[in-house]
């Protein structure tokens, strides 16, 4: 169980003089600052030589703010390497899918495959935690900083040689690879595994097997690095390993975190879309089950480059963020970044305080959100988040397949946050889950927009159906297979005949004026979608208009106590939306879910379990204010008073912790 909720910022001492480090320290303690993040990139200031490394002053910096009261996340610095390990060593730089080769300068400029950089990443990991380790307020690691954040796969011939490894790995002959990949067509038969190539620039587009197999060959060996350096913090601390990540970056969460302690995530998402920021909240809860998350990064008022910045939050969001946040499963609420950078390519990136050390416009909101994090902290510490009722399968490989297969720029991230949204908007509480994930508790699963469902993934999910749940499939998911080719037994392959039906055609619907119509609702129909014959199932959604009009889009199976829906299309525009919630809304019901909340669109509740009570912690996230209906009589939590059954409003950005009496 969690002791404290953290309140904290990423911090660099390195750039700045000790009168300076004796001011930031006072307004820590001012702004309620009780943990910090060091140490990212600052390689160089450890090792300015090679081979002579000097860690004193971190000791020194670690220990100071320990006698304030300031705990530290300490990082290992491999996202910024030397000079020393790069100059006039091409052999060693990322190189993008052009042949471009990285220079030295900004961050994740090497390729982290390179055996002569791991051998030196080991090594300062290996001398940090030595050295660190054993302090008592090091409470936990960080390593790197956001894995594949301005770069993807990488092309050099480091990579290349792995590459061919990892396909020999996992394939065993090149025949079972050829067959896999269908690699007779356009005479891309091999006849070795040293000669596939990696997919770099081509007159055309490169075979689809070809291109997703290399992005889960970058995944998996970015999980590689970090496990590697995992492994040797373990030797010299107990404190838990993280590792600062995103949906957007080009990895692999669910095997990233795999071998960690506790998952953590970086955002920037404007007031304007908040529900992007409840989505990683959601999905990071999940990430390592029973553990809380960390926000290891937001900003206090604004993100921002030289080459860009994002809209400032209002006064009051960062709060409303912030109660969300633990509300969710938060363990911490962190910015980037304490004090702003004088030099640098981020120079105008909002933070705590200004480069000449005076508060900046996110000050007073930082403060306000330490006057919120003491207010309901002893609550949040003394109950944990309801599981949802609903899930909705979230997948890093599926967006490798959409990288593969964009059709017209479709993206995966846009996809499932669009369709969370309309489930977080309708008033469920909700469960991102990754692919691996635990089923257990669940009544209603939504699975859209997986290419590929993995055998495991579908043995679960009947179990789940087996047992009671609803499952609704699609729309894109099941058609394709592990190595990103189609099925030829049926469209959706082995979906098919557990759905009782028949994929007759597979095509886009956008532009084709496709009508669907489901519980007496009409929508137009979008993306490539499936059309079905309801063989030895229900036809619950049919196609009125458009070149397949009288066959299904939405099918429905009973399969033992529950039943699968296959869900062919997505609805599109303002009737798609209500045609979206009506179909939520109809299997919720279905599903018997309880955990679902008469909330108006803008305002949360963050249901948590409070020793066999259930407290709704409500914000307002939209800054509209907002209402929940409260189903029987309440007690305010943070004033002791009775609330009424019925409607609560809420102030913008208000919240309210209100415990439910049963009776």
């Amino acid at each position: 169980m969690t002791k404290k909720l953290y309140h904290g910022a990423a911090y660099y001492p390195e750039l700045w003089p000790e009168e300076t480090i004796e001011e930031d320290i006072k307004y820590m303690l001012e702004a309620g600052i009780n943990v910090v993040r060091i140490g990212e990139f600052a390689w160089s200031s450890m090792e300015k030589e090679e081979g002579k490394i000097d860690l004193s002053f971190f000791v020194n910096i670690i220990n100071r703010l320990s006698e304030h009261g300031i705990e530290t996340v300490m990082c290992t610095p491999t996202p910024t390497p030397p000079i020393w390990l790069t100059h006039n060593h091409p052999e060693r730089m990322h190189v993008d899918q052009e042949g471009h080769v990285m220079v030295h300068g900004s961050r994740q400029h090497i390729c982290t495959n390179n055996p002569v950089f791991r051998e030196k990443a080991a090594i300062i990991t290996r001398e940090i935690a030595k050295a660190i380790g054993n302090l008592p307020d090091v409470i936990a690691w960080q390593l790197d900083n956001e894995f594949k954040c301005h770069v993807s796969e990488c092309y050099c011939e480091t990579c290349k040689s792995l590459w061919h490894q990892w396909l020999e790995e996992r394939y065993g002959t090149i025949d079972v690879l050829n067959e896999a990949w269908g690699a007779h067509i356009w005479s891309q038969h091999y006849g070795r595994f040293d000669q596939v190539p990696q997919p770099k620039v081509a007159p055309f587009l490169h075979n689809s097997s070809l291109k997703t197999m290399y992005q889960l060959f970058s995944f998996e060996k970015i999980a590689e690095f970090a496990d590697e350096q995992a492994a040797i913090i373990r030797k010299y601390s107990d404190a838990p390993i993280t590792h600062n990540s995103t949906t957007f970056f080009h990895v692999d969460n669910e095997r990233l975190y795999e071998n960690l302690d506790f998952a953590s995530f970086d955002t920037y998402a404007e007031k304007s879309n908040f529900a992007s920021y409840l989505f990683n909240c959601d999905l990071w809860r999940n990430f390592k089950a029973g553990r809380d998350f960390w926000i290891m990064e937001t900003s206090p008022s604004h993100a921002a480059s030289l080459a860009s910045h994002s809209a400032p939050h209002p006064n009051g969001y960062l709060m409303a963020e912030a109660v969300a946040a633990y509300a969710l499963g938060g363990e911490a609420f962190c910015y980037w970044l304490w004090r702003q950078q004088r030099t640098g390519c981020e120079q105008p990136h909002g933070s705590v305080l200004s480069a000449w050390g005076k508060p900046t416009v996110g000050f007073e909101n930082v403060k306000e959100v330490e006057s919120a994090r003491k207010e309901i902290e002893s609550i949040i510490l003394a109950s944990r988040p309801l599981q949802a009722e609903v899930g909705i399968t979230y997948s890093d490989r599926s967006r490798a397949y959409f990288k593969t297969e964009p059709h017209r720029d479709l993206d995966y991230r846009a996809l499932i946050s669009n369709f969370y949204e309309k489930v977080l908007s309708n008033g469920y509480h909700r469960d991102l889950l990754p692919e691996k994930a635990s089923l257990q508790g669940y009544k209603l699963l939504f699975t859209p927009f997986l290419h590929y469902v993995s055998k495991p993934y579908m043995e679960r999910a009947m179990k789940f159906v087996e047992e009671g749940g609803v499952w609704v499939v699609g729309p894109l998911t099941g058609g394709r297979t592990e190595n990103h080719t189609i099925h030829t037994n049926a469209a959706l392959g082995e979906l098919e005949e557990l759905a009782g039906i028949e994929t007759l055609f597979t095509y886009p619907m956008d532009g084709t004026a496709s009508i669907g119509e489901f519980l007496d609702t009409t929508a137009p129909l979008s993306l490539w979608s499936a059309v079905f014959d309801a063989k030895d199932a229900k036809t619950v959604g049919i196609i009125n208009e458009g070149i397949s009009a009288g066959h299904a889009f939405i099918t429905e199976k009973s399969r033992g106590k529950g039943k699968i829906v296959m869900l062919g299309s997505l609805p599109e525009g303002e009737a798609g939306d209500i045609l979206l919630s009506k179909l939520i809304n109809h299997y919720a019901e279905d599903a018997n879910v309880q955990l679902h909340t008469d909330v108006s669109k803008g305002t949360i509740v963050a249901p948590r379990d409070l020793n066999g009570d259930v407290v709704w912690v409500i914000v307002n996230m939209d800054g509209h204010g907002g209402t929940v209906t409260l189903p029987c009589i309440g007690i305010d939590s943070l004033t002791g008073g009775t609330v009424d059954k019925g409607i609560l409003k809420l102030n913008p950005f208000e919240y309210k912790v209100i415990k439910l009496k049963s009776n």
